[in-house]
């Protein structure tokens, strides 16, 4: 599946996007194995309150289901003005 990062995400991380071979279920399941590749991965996981997530570009919570899913995407969260 796809994996995206926007923002600080894809700052701290160092790419806007990649391929990712998972096991995972759900989404905090693909968090900790991203988050144990990597310290880049485990400081920009290391606050999930500071983020939020979409599934095939639904906005979804952590413990969604990512089976069968093609992306995931990471982003903090937005604010209006």
């Amino acid at each position: 599946m796809d994996v995206l990062y926007f923002a600080w995400v894809r700052e701290r991380i160092g790419l806007p996007k990649e391929a990712v071979e998972t096991e995972a279920a759900t989404v905090s399941e693909l968090v900790e194995e991203l988050k144990a590749r990597e310290e880049r991965y485990a400081v920009a996981f290391g606050d999930l309150s500071a983020l939020r997530v979409a599934v095939d570009q639904e906005l979804t919570d952590f413990d969604a289901s990512i089976r069968g899913a093609r992306e995931v995407a990471f982003f903090p969260p937005m604010t209006g003005g």
